[in-house]
C-alpha cells in the first residue's frame, strides 16, 4: 500500500520520538530547580544555534529551489522562523544575565553545538526531502520542550510574556509549517527521492545531538549547584 505524506511524516516522527527521560535538564527547569546560570548558558548556546541553523536553512532553500520547490518553501519558512526566534531570544538572554557583554566572552560548549554542526552537514549533503522528514521529528520534540520551559519560566521564575517569547514561539502550533512539510514530503514521494533509511539515520543523529545539548547543560547545572 502506498503511504501518504501525512502517514510517512507521522510514522517517522513516532519512530524518532525521544526517550521521555533523556532530557535530564527539563525536569529541573519544570520545577524551578535549574540554576539561573544554567538558563544563561541555555540562552548563550541558543544564540549560536539560531544563527547557524538560520544560515543552514537558507542554504537548503537555495540548494533545493530549482529541483524541489516544495522543500525550498519549507526551508524558507524555517529560516524566517529562526530570524524571528533570534529577535525574541534577546529579552530572555537579558533577563537571565546573558546580554551582549557576556555573549562576547562566552565559550560555547562542544556538545551543545554538535546539533547545529550536523544541521549544517545536512544542508550540504542531505537530500532535501529526507531532511524535511528528519527535521520534522526533531521540531516536534523541541516544541514540546519549549512548551514545558515557557510554563516553568512564568510559574517558577516570574518571567513575563516578553521574556518567555522565544520559547512561546516554538511552543505554539505551526500549521503553515506543517502544510509545507507535507507538500515537501509528497513531492519527494512523487519523485521517488525519499530514502527512509537515510531519513531515520539523519533523525537518530539529530536526536542524539539534541540529547547532548541538554545533557551538557544539565552537567553544567550540577557543577554550579
Amino acid at each position: 500500500m502506498t503511504r501518504t505524506a501525512r502517514e510517512l511524516l507521522e510514522g517517522v516522527t513516532g519512530k524518532l520520538a525521544p526517550d521521555p527521560h533523556a532530557n535530564r535538564l527539563l525536569p529541573l527547569i519544570a520545577r524551578g530547580a535549574a540554576q539561573l546560570g544554567t538558563l544563561a548558558a541555555l540562552a548563550l548556546e541558543q544564540r549560536h544555534v539560531i544563527a547557524a541553523d538560520h544560515r543552514a536553512f537558507v542554504h537548503l532553500a537555495q540548494r533545493s529551489a530549482a529541483a524541489d520547490a516544495a522543500s525550498a518553501a519549507f526551508f524558507e519558512t524555517l529560516a524566517e522562523g529562526e530570524a524571528v526566534a533570534g529577535e525574541r531570544l534577546t529579552a530572555f538572554a537579558t533577563a537571565v544575565g546573558a546580554g551582549e557583554a557576556r555573549a562576547a566572552e562566552y565559550e560555547p560548549l562542544a556538545d551543545c553545538q554538535a546539533y547545529p554542526a550536523y544541521v549544517a552537514w545536512l544542508a550540504l549533503n542531505g537530500e532535501p526531502a529526507d531532511v524535511v522528514l528528519a527535521l520534522g521529528a526533531n521540531i516536534a520534540a523541541w516544541g514540546g520542550y519549549c512548551e514545558t520551559i515557557t510554563a516553568a519560566l512564568r510559574r517558577h521564575y516570574g518571567f513575563d510574556d516578553e521574556v518567555c517569547g522565544f520559547f512561546d514561539f516554538f511552543a505554539e502550533p505551526a500549521p503553515d509549517l506543517e502544510i509545507k512539510a507535507l507538500a515537501a514530503v509528497q513531492a519527494g514521494l512523487d519523485a521517488e527521492r525519499i530514502s527512509l533509511d537515510d531519513v531515520l539515520r539523519h533523525g537518530r543523529l539529530l536526536q542524539a545531538y539534541e540529547e547532548k545539548f541538554w545533557h551538557a547543560l544539565w552537567e553544567l547545572d550540577q557543577r554550579v549547584a
